[in-house]
């Protein structure tokens, strides 16, 4: 394995472990789109979706690349380190139950030992999805961090009132479903990725409700913008009902997406809770 050759100050962190001082790393505030790697080997270990500001001093990240850090336990047994799992240079600790964010861990990086490889060009092609499973706020939870999704919001449709709000929506008069926009890279993450995902982190035999949510503003629903997407959404309807699911989801055209009041957005993100009546089940 070749390693990238330090410099003395590189190597007094990611080698004998020690620490840069607060709010003087290069990242610190760095706020750019793309992928954080091991300043050592170059191994991709945080994307800077899971980035946030904690005032702490030091880059923090409420989640890895999956199997990219390894934690290990202080011989004090007072902090968790963590390494690269690939080389398994020191990048700094590992905090948890802050409530931070809805994930609740902080990953308390030293700049020294990341590089930053900027986020590729944009999509050249991009899709969007809808999907009805419930409250919102649970279903943008389970979908935005997936790889390939470019970004979402929750609003209502399938309805008959023009730019309704939550209260209206929520009498249940104006036929809308509290649903989630999804703007996706199709060459990073297929249609039918995300629909089976939407299955599972729902109940699709629930009629009118989901959890302790009840009303038909908590249907479950698909709402297709394109003959794949409804084809796609069938095939795996169907496959349920194969395996003995009575799925009550509807499969709708889209119409007018009317977003909701801004406070929805990234709700579980800004408050730090987590899904009440959301769940993921594999089913598929």
């Amino acid at each position: 394995m070749t390693y990238r050759s330090l410099s003395p100050e590189e190597r007094a962190v990611i080698i004998d472990k020690g620490t840069e001082r607060p709010f003087s790393g290069r990242y610190y505030l760095n706020k750019e789109s793309g992928d954080y790697l091991c300043r050592q080997c170059d191994a991709s270990l945080f994307r800077s979706d899971a980035k946030f500001e904690s005032g702490t001093g030091w880059p923090s990240f409420d989640d890895a690349i999956p199997g990219a850090v390894k934690q290990i336990r202080d011989a004090d047994g007072r902090r968790t380190e963590i390494v690269c799992a690939k080389c398994g240079g020191h990048l700094g600790h590992v905090f948890f139950d802050e409530g931070f964010t809805s994930k609740n861990a902080r990953y308390c990086v030293n700049s020294i030992s990341l590089t930053f490889d900027p986020a590729r060009k944009p999509a050249e092609v991009t899709e969007k999805a809808v999907f009805a499973g419930g409250c919102f706020w649970g279903v943008e939870y389970h979908f935005k961090n997936v790889k390939g999704v470019l970004s979402t919001r929750v609003g209502y449709i399938g309805g008959t009132t023009e730019h309704p709000s939550y209260k209206q929506v929520c009498t249940g008069s104006t036929g809308h479903a509290e649903a989630l926009e999804v703007e996706f890279d199709p060459k990073l993450v297929s249609y039918e990725t995300l629909a089976k995902l939407f299955f599972e982190i729902h109940d699709p035999t629930q009629f009118n409700r989901q959890g302790p949510d009840v009303g038909s503003q908590y249907r479950s629903a698909l709402f297709y913008r394109s003959d794949e997407q409804k084809k796609i959404a069938e095939s795996l309807i169907r496959k349920l009902e194969e395996k003995g699911y009575r799925v009550v989801t509807e499969v709708r055209q889209a119409g007018e997406f009317w977003p909701a009041e801004e406070y929805h957005q990234d709700y579980y993100e800004k408050t730090g809770h987590h899904p009440y009546c959301h769940i993921y089940q594999k089913r598929f």
